[in-house]
């Protein structure tokens, strides 16, 4: 096995057979031999060597090729006990599963899958196959399909198209929020560590972004901002980090840099700036910004941006105030600031935009709105129509995730009046509706499939990048001061020492594991009459990866093809997610 691993193309053993002595040898160098022949009694044994040997010979065949396969550690799954929902994976100090990725060889795909049933990044390899039956370099659906093609009776057929490419991806991840960190902190250090590993690792899901609050949220144990006092302190004199950010955010942020295969994108996003700041002076509801403090908010963020670079940690973005129509109608409970279209627009065009291009942070990009699908254009078009300089200032748009029953075409109709702007979703999450009564609903399939529908839909109208909230959080979904509890991928349980994966961890890995930072995402046309969800890139190393899900309650057969002759044939197994890297180069 040492020597196939390490490119020996051949192996041959030394002598077929000897005597009981191990010769005859003229020098008496007499050596064993996977076959001993014994002449007095007209017979020959086979030992273990021979088959051992056979192991081999018998089944790899000249001409067969080396692939790479990841001694994978598998999931530890338990039952959750409720009738409808999936299993979750048991990690603590000294197990976790974890998932590599296995790189195809010439003219082979590898497929990893995910099912409520219990499969998590099942592998899976096979051929790319040349079909001659048609050519499939078409752009219009149905067109050239073969002769007795049976459009309801033959599955799916998918055209992948390399030449036609859309938006560079970022990447995916998740929130350093309070809340994530302390639950971190619970767990004993050798889980703590495991916890990190399994997402940002090169055994885990490989993230490559991350959110982190520029002071609270409600996802804090209580509200605060910093420099609360003195009150109106223009200078900002008492601005400084709090034991949350030193003792919690800042370590876990670090870890994860550390244990992270290429670097992490943070986002950094202020939910209320302090109280004297605001009209309300409150920390929720109606209330806006003084124009009096206008630059003082800029400053605001420019010194969190210093603050956390004295700890090593590199903002890549900010956002310019979470959720601002929460202080406009204020029907949340938690830390909000209100934005109509044209203030915003005015204090980016005179404030903030100038305060970080003008600063040591000149890089750091500028991200605007941080609101969902269905704000975002009234904000764009009211900042660009009332200050049309702040549209300058920003590097990008940055999109929630509650209020995505809204069409994804409005992401689309933005990149196409704002072609030079990246979007970004920076934060997503489950049970964050008032009706749902079930906060975390663990084991839930329902909830990964929405997850993968969302990023789908988001990848293929012109978002770059894709972040979810809370890293893990606790039973309850929390902590939270305004009891906004919600569901995340990794539950922790601090009385066992314990966490558990639901489905929708496994749900972003399926993205952020197999679509590394500098994809490409690509064109797919469906050919047939029957469709599935999907999206596709073309990595940097020209490997085609296309993700799909089927959510359907039977399997549903996939042909891709990725050029005019050359396909593959899969199956989507029922309510399934299944993630293909494909090396068709011959």
């Amino acid at each position: 096995m040492q020597d196939l691993n390490n490119f020996v193309v051949g192996w041959i053993d030394w002598n077929l057979c000897l005597d009981p002595e191990g010769g005859p040898n003229g020098a008496d160098n007499f050596v064993d031999s996977p076959i001993l022949v014994y002449g007095d009694k007209d017979q020959f044994t086979k030992q273990p060597m021979f088959y051992a040997m056979g192991h081999f010979s018998k089944f790899i065949y000249r001409g067969s090729r080396r692939i790479q396969v990841s001694p994978d550690i598998s999931c530890r799954s338990r039952d959750v006990g409720i009738p409808g929902r999936s299993i979750v994976c048991v990690c603590d100090a000294n197990y976790c599963d974890t998932i590599t990725r296995d790189k195809p060889n010439p003219e082979t795909y590898v497929a990893y899958t995910s099912t409520n049933d219990g499969l998590r990044f099942s592998k899976s390899q096979g051929q790319v196959t040349h079909d001659e039956q048609f050519d499939a370099s078409i752009t219009e659906k149905h067109e050239s399909l073969p002769k007795g093609f049976d459009f309801f009776t033959s599955g799916v057929v998918l055209r992948v198209d390399s030449t036609i490419k859309f938006q560079t991806i970022e990447g995916f991840g998740g929130a350093v929020t309070d809340a994530a960190s302390l639950n971190w902190r619970k767990l004993p250090p050798a889980a703590q560590e495991k916890l990190i590993e399994t997402y940002f690792g090169p055994n885990g899901l490989e993230y490559n972004m991350m959110r982190v609050p520029i002071g609270g949220s409600d996802f804090s144990t209580h509200p605060y901002t910093y420099n609360e006092q003195p009150w109106n302190d223009t200078e900002l004199s008492n601005f400084s980090l709090t034991n949350e950010d030193i003792s919690f955010k800042i370590p876990m942020i670090q870890n994860c840099i550390k244990a992270a295969t290429s670097e992490i994108h943070i986002t950094a996003t202020t939910w209320s700036p302090p109280v004297w700041m605001k009209t309300n002076e409150k920390i929720s509801g109606y209330g806006q910004l003084k124009t009096e403090y206008y630059q003082i908010y800029a400053d605001y963020h420019l010194r969190f941006l210093e603050e956390y670079k004295k700890h090593d940690i590199d903002i890549w973005a900010i956002t310019t105030t979470n959720e601002p129509v929460n202080g406009i109608i204020p029907v949340v409970t938690f830390n909000s600031m209100g934005w109509i279209p044209s203030q915003l627009g005015r204090w980016i065009e005179n404030n903030l935009g100038p305060t970080i291009r003008k600063s040591v942070f000149n890089r750091t990009l500028i991200l605007g709105v941080d609101d969902q699908r269905l704000m975002l254009t009234a904000y764009m078009l009211g900042m660009e129509k009332a200050a049309p300089n702040s549209i300058n200032y920003l590097d990008g748009i940055a999109v929630h995730y509650y209020e995505d029953f809204v069409t994804p075409g409005i992401l689309t109709n933005l990149h196409k009046r704002y072609p030079t702007k990246i979007i970004v979703a920076t934060e997503a999450c489950e049970g964050a509706y008032p009706w749902e009564t079930s906060k975390v609903k663990i084991g839930s399939w329902d909830r990964a499939q929405n997850y993968v529908k969302d990023i789908i839909e988001d990848l293929n109208n012109y978002v770059v990048g894709w972040i979810d909230w809370n890293l893990c959080l606790d039973p309850n979904g929390g902590p939270n001061w305004a009891s906004n509890f919600v569901d995340s991928p990794i539950i922790v349980y601090e009385d066992k020492g314990e966490f558990v994966k639901q489905p929708m961890y496994y749900a972003l890995g399926h993205f952020s594991k197999f679509i590394p930072r500098g994809s490409t995402r690509l064109q797919v046309t469906t050919l047939s009459t029957e469709g599935i969800e999907n999206v596709a890139v073309i990595t940097p190393k020209g490997n085609v990866v296309v993700v799909m899900q089927n959510r359907k309650q039977h399997t549903v057969p996939v042909k891709i093809y990725v050029s005019s002759r050359k396909a593959i044939n899969i199956n989507m197994e029922p309510e399934s997610i299944k993630t293909v890297e494909i090396n068709s180069v011959s």
